[in-house]
Parts: C-alpha cells; structure tokens; sequence
C-alpha cells in the first residue's frame, strides 16, 4: 500500500540547493512553483525515486493555510526532514492515519497529484511520519534526467521509532527504510552517486 515516493530537504532559500549539490557531487534540477503551499524546489533523479530541495517561494502569493513540511517554522542549514510515500487510495491511508492530514489538489505543469496534508502543516512523529501522496499524472522521476544516483537506504530515527514501525510495517515493504530509536528526530539517507556513497542528514 505505501511505496517510496521522494525525500525532501527543506530549506529557507532554494540557492541552499546548493549545499546539496556539494554534498552530492552532482547538480540538481529545475523544480517549478507550487501555488497552492508558496513553495518551490529543485530536484534530483534517484531512478524510480527523487530527491527534492524545498523552500518558502518569496515570489509566491501569500497563502491563509500553513505550508506542508512544517516549512513556515523551518530554520537553520538545509536538512532532510521528510519522506514521503505514494499510495493508491489516499481515502483509504487516512482511514487508518487520520493524522497524516486532509486531502488536498495540487498542480504543476502537467503533474497533478494530492496529497495529505495536517493543518499544521506538521507531519505527527515531530515530522518523521511519511507525508502521502496519490499521483494522477505521470510521475516525475521518470521526466528527470539520470546522473547515476540511487537511494541506497533512509533512516527514520525518533524516539518511538519502534511505535512508528509497528504502524507502517504491514503497508511497507522496502529493505532501504530502517527505523532507529534515537533521542530526537532525525532522517538520514545513503545516497549511491559516481563519486561513490554519499550520506545526506
């Protein structure tokens, strides 16, 4: 029921962009805007997966609503903060985590896709619960050109790592996501590129 989709990392400006590219070795590319949250990002091929840089867009209209990955309280240096699984019945996903947020419309270009969204924009598990998402468009990965990197392994570290575990398990299969007992949140990929394996905190 719950295959990974992409990782974000969120920033407060998305020249931060960046700071993952050096971190990587490889550069990112031209997202697009999301009208509807006042964001925008960059992006980065992971095979049938992505990688995103997200940031507040300060070209955007303003919006009423909080913006998704907590980003309106987000500070510091780019980090990952969020991972987020594809479903095929986002109705059905909420029945059983009506935490995970409402459902919401968005576009881009030619994408088109809903996703959960809290009314905090603050996923449960201080943010280390998967945003959902439901794809009715082509997905992106595959309009991404490939520079020979993978996701080799996320790990979801929190407190209750355990108690996260036990709720997604049954509607996750994927050896490459490892929940950790940690003392606070955190995510952490391993990311295969040319140079070799690259970790991203």
């Amino acid at each position: 029921m719950l295959k990974l989709d992409h990782i974000a990392v969120s920033a407060t400006a998305l020249d931060q962009a960046s700071i993952v590219e050096a971190t990587l070795g490889v550069p990112l590319q031209h997202g697009g805007q999301h009208r509807e949250m006042a964001t925008h990002n960059r992006l980065l091929g992971l095979g049938d997966d992505y990688l995103e840089v997200i940031a507040p867009d300060p070209d955007a209209a303003p919006v009423s609503h909080p913006r998704w990955f907590d980003l309106d309280h987000f500070a510091g240096p780019p980090r990952l903060t969020t991972w987020i699984c594809r479903v095929d019945d986002l109705s059905a996903c909420l029945r059983l985590w009506p935490q995970a947020g409402r459902i919401m419309d968005f576009a881009r270009g030619a994408l088109r896709w809903q996703m959960a969204v809290p009314d905090t924009g603050k996923l449960p598990y201080d943010g280390a619960f998967p945003a959902l998402i439901a794809w009715q468009s082509a997905h992106p990965a595959a309009q991404l050109k490939s520079q020979g990197c993978r996701l080799v392994s996320l790990e979801v570290r929190h407190p209750l790592a355990d108690e996260m575990r036990a709720l997604l398990s049954p509607y996750l299969a994927d050896e490459r996501i490892v929940f950790v007992s940690h003392p606070v949140k955190d995510l952490r990929a391993q990311i295969e590129t040319p140079d070799g394996i690259r970790v991203l905190t």
